[in-house]
């Protein structure tokens, strides 16, 4: 019998048989009973949820929360540049009285996003839309790995971004479990670093993408974004 949801090495003997002998009909109905049973085996396994995440690496670089921006100069190079680009940023990431957090996408982030873009980036014309980028990748109080973890999302000088946990293996997009990471707007966090004097903690999370809105490239090589101030 092919009923039960455990698909079984006798299952596709039996499956290649009937095919051999080329009944068509039959191999057609058992075609769609196997996809359908190993799509139930999938879904009767609900997705792991983690109490803690196991996000790559955390560590703590410094007992100065001012080493951090040198440390975004010196591993994220292309990152550090975007930010500087914002001074109203930067003014309000010096500023913050319990510290702040960074999310910085490493070299082969920008390297992923391609010749074009990565030349809108460095256009003048698009200094808007780069500021737009930078406020985005900043929040002006320490959000450590954990609250990332367990939020819905994220409140950047830019806007809202959403985080989820990431998600890893299943079938067809049917039963994949939790892998114990997270991605904000889908780029997942891979490095997380921390910075703490004992007034401040500054928080530099390292991602594999940008987590500004992707529509921000549609106003590239324009003068003013619509609707922007």
């Amino acid at each position: 019998s092919l009923s039960s949801t455990v698909i079984s090495p006798h299952h596709i003997t039996y499956f290649m048989t009937m095919l051999s002998t080329a009944h068509l009909p039959v191999c057609i109905i058992l075609s769609c009973s196997l996809f359908l049973q190993l799509t139930a085996a999938f879904q009767s396994s609900p997705p792991r949820f983690h109490n803690t995440h196991k996000f790559n690496e955390r560590v703590v670089l410094s007992s100065s929360a001012t080493d951090a921006e040198d440390h975004i100069a010196k591993n994220f190079p292309t990152c550090s540049d975007i930010l500087f680009r914002n001074n109203d940023v930067m003014k309000k990431i010096s500023k913050a009285d319990e510290g702040f957090t960074i999310f910085a996408p490493n070299e082969a982030a920008f390297k992923a996003l391609g010749d074009k873009k990565k030349e809108q980036i460095e256009d003048v014309r698009n200094e808007e839309m780069v500021e737009k980028i930078a406020a985005y990748h900043c929040i002006t109080e320490p959000v450590t790995a954990d609250q990332l973890f367990n939020s819905g999302g994220v409140v950047t000088l830019g806007g809202e971004v959403p985080a989820e946990r990431s998600v890893s293996g299943g079938f067809l997009g049917v039963g994949g479990r939790e892998d114990g990471g997270v991605t904000l707007n889908g780029s997942k966090v891979v490095n997380t670093f921390e910075f703490d004097d004992g007034d401040k903690t500054c928080i530099v999370h390292e991602m594999d993408g940008l987590i500004s809105p992707t529509i921000l490239w549609r106003y590239a090589d324009q003068l003013r974004i619509p609707g922007s101030t």
